[in-house]
């Protein structure tokens, strides 16, 4: 089975142009090594899938799909390593501790304060006033 087809079926992009793209970037890696989108893999091939941000899924392909099925179905046609899991629960972690510390808004900023916020985002942090 052909490697954007396989990371379709198992549900790691929405669709299989997508898959292909982050195949031919170079974002997936079977057993170490980059490929094209027509690499053919199988049971026991490894795969380090890398997203935005930099989020990376480390997995161990169990079963090839005959389509793509609904999500227990995809699941159960890769095992995911435990260092993968628990570097995603950090970096969800770390992201929602950035954004948790933001200030409630009250819908939509009115003229001021946009251009207060856009002179501030241009400052920079470190600025002087």
């Amino acid at each position: 089975m052909r490697i954007d087809r396989w990371l379709w079926c198992a549900r790691f992009f929405k669709s299989r142009s997508a898959a292909a793209e982050a195949v031919r970037g170079g974002h997936v890696r079977v057993n170490g090594q980059r490929v094209k989108p027509a690499h053919a893999v199988k049971i026991g091939d490894a795969l380090r899938c890398t997203y935005a941000h930099g989020n990376e899924r480390d997995v161990a392909i169990v079963g090839l799909p005959k389509r793509r099925g609904p999500p227990a179905e995809a699941a159960a046609c890769y095992v995911e390593s435990a260092e993968s899991i628990e570097r995603r629960r950090r970096a969800a972690e770390e992201r929602s501790a950035r954004t948790s510390f933001a200030p409630p808004t009250s819908g939509r900023p009115d003229k001021r304060t946009r251009r207060l916020l856009l002179k501030a985002r241009q400052r920079g942090p470190l600025s002087e006033p």
